[in-house]
């Protein structure tokens, strides 16, 4: 793990050997961040609800549309940001927590190359396990929603400016970033990822075997983007990897055919791996 250590915050404990934090404080570690995330969706859901509540009091129609794009605003653009902001506030640490900046020639590279890994990585995981499985991923009801109200070209746009860096400044920045405090960087990247990928069930519909498959492929991105955050130390980073990542899955669904069994089919494929 000695080449994922090398860019480590240099502010942060980030213990690459097992023993160097106590158990109870790595359990602590764990249940603390997994608190994170799950406030992360309580609040964002919480925000989203209010913002519906101000569309309808000026008037307007909650349409299908209007649903996706308040709910966009409030989970990944306010809610995930406001329990970052209280998460560093109440724990005493800095902005610098978070490091962010403008990318670098090197970030650059590793944002390409990120996102290409995460994209053929996936590609390649889906086709092996769906082969041994025999098993379609889950819908994913947002993509779904997207689609039904003619949203998917504005999703490229929302991948860019909310979904990446919203979720990445929740689950990498903040969540990973507290792990690894505690563990090594494979271990924080790890656990991050067991939060991630499981969180995308509340927007997933169908079977459980098709759940679990859609979650498992999941993991492969997440991984991606977390070793691009340790190696880098720069939000931006993962944050354009995830994006570009998503805005080629909407792009893919925008323009895929729409008629007979294969359309259908692609989209429920590239629909789940969101």
């Amino acid at each position: 793990m000695d080449s994922l250590s090398t860019n480590a915050d240099a502010s942060s404990p980030s213990p690459d050997d097992g023993d160097a934090t106590p158990s109870g404080s790595k359990l602590r570690a764990v249940l603390v961040a997994f608190g994170v995330a799950v406030l992360g969706f309580v609040v964002g859901l919480a925000v989203s609800l209010v913002l519906m509540g101000v569309w309808v009091a000026l008037g307007f129609e909650l349409t299908t549309s209007a649903l996706l794009v308040l709910g966009l605003v409030g989970l990944q653009g306010i809610g995930f940001g406001l329990v970052a902001y209280a998460y560093i506030r109440f724990s005493g640490l800095s902005f610098d927590f978070v490091p962010v900046s403008v990318p670098s020639l090197r970030d650059l590279g590793y944002v390409v190359g990120g996102y290409l890994t995460a994209f053929v990585l996936v590609l390649a995981t889906l086709v092996v396990i769906t082969s041994a499985f025999a098993t379609e991923p889950a819908t994913n009801e947002g993509a779904q929603a997207a689609a039904e109200s003619g949203l998917l070209l504005w999703m490229i746009p929302a991948s860019l400016l909310l979904i990446g860096p919203g979720e990445e400044l929740l689950f990498r920045g903040i969540i990973q970033g507290s792990l690894r405090r505690h563990f090594s960087a494979a271990g924080a990247i790890v656990l991050a990822t067991a939060m991630f990928a499981p969180a995308h069930i509340l927007s997933l519909s169908g079977s459980p075997q098709a759940a679990a498959l859609t979650i498992s492929i999941l993991t492969v991105p997440s991984l991606v983007f977390g070793f691009v955050y340790e190696r880098t130390r720069n939000l931006v980073v993962p944050a354009l990897c995830h994006g570009l990542y998503n805005a080629t899955l909407f792009t893919i669904q925008a323009f895929a055919p729409t008629g007979g069994d294969t359309g259908t089919g692609l989209f429920a494929v590239f629909a789940a791996l969101l």
